[in-house]
């Protein structure tokens, strides 16, 4: 007898409700917030949103339901992360450059064909931290789509002694969200000398909303 299709393995309960737990944290944290900057487009032109890791939380919420996949570690870490994207509204895509990285471009790549925009931490799931690797540049030179380097920091957050030093937001805070010079990258670009590029805008982002909350107290 032949075999039938092996089924997909069910994601465990606890991932569930921690994917639901993320989820309504993070709608009470941007529900909160106030905002010292203009809050963010209702629509984006069609782009590849990236964010430096340590950012993940309070931007995967502000830029939710902007028609995006994001990609999303395979690791047990991930599974969660991917519950709590889908319920913000997010399309998800599996992979990273240690796991499935080839599958999940190619999906990514049919993604945008389909007209979304594509979303992703540039120097996740590992690191280094705000180093860029090149998978964005590499989708942004296949599709022609620009990558829009973005920052979004709250005063009130719990920083963790991880590699990224993750930022956790924390309710009531101010918060700033700033969008850095769109990067175009042609087919005949150097990906080394655009990933040099890319971090020089993720950072003056991230340095230009810092200043804003400083300047906003």
């Amino acid at each position: 007898m032949t075999p039938g299709p092996v089924a997909a393995a069910a994601v465990p309960l606890s991932s569930r409700l921690l994917s639901l737990l993320i989820y309504l944290y993070m709608r009470l944290v941007y529900a909160t917030v106030r905002l010292v900057t203009p809050p963010p487009p209702k629509e984006f032109p069609q782009s590849i949103l990236v964010h430096w890791h340590h950012q993940l939380a309070y931007c995967i919420c502000a830029h939710r339901g902007r028609r995006a996949a994001a990609l999303v570690s395979r690791s047990s870490d991930g599974e969660f992360i991917n519950g709590a994207l889908r319920l913000l509204g997010y399309e998800t895509v599996r992979g990273s450059s240690s796991k499935g990285a080839a599958r999940a471009l190619i999906l990514l790549l049919r993604k945008a064909e389909e007209g979304f925009s594509l979303a992703m931490t540039p120097d996740g799931p590992k690191g280094p931290a705000r180093k860029a690797q090149p998978g964005a540049l590499y989708l942004a030179q296949k599709t022609g789509l620009p990558i829009l380097p973005i920052s979004c920091a709250t005063a009130w957050r719990i920083v963790f002694n991880s590699w990224d030093r993750f930022n956790f937001p924390l309710p009531f805070s101010r918060a700033a969200i700033v969008y850095g010079e769109p990067l175009k990258v042609a087919p005949g670009d150097d990906l080394e000398s655009a990933a040099r590029e890319l971090e020089s805008r993720l950072d003056g982002a991230c340095a230009e909303a810092e200043r804003l909350l400083g300047a906003g107290r």
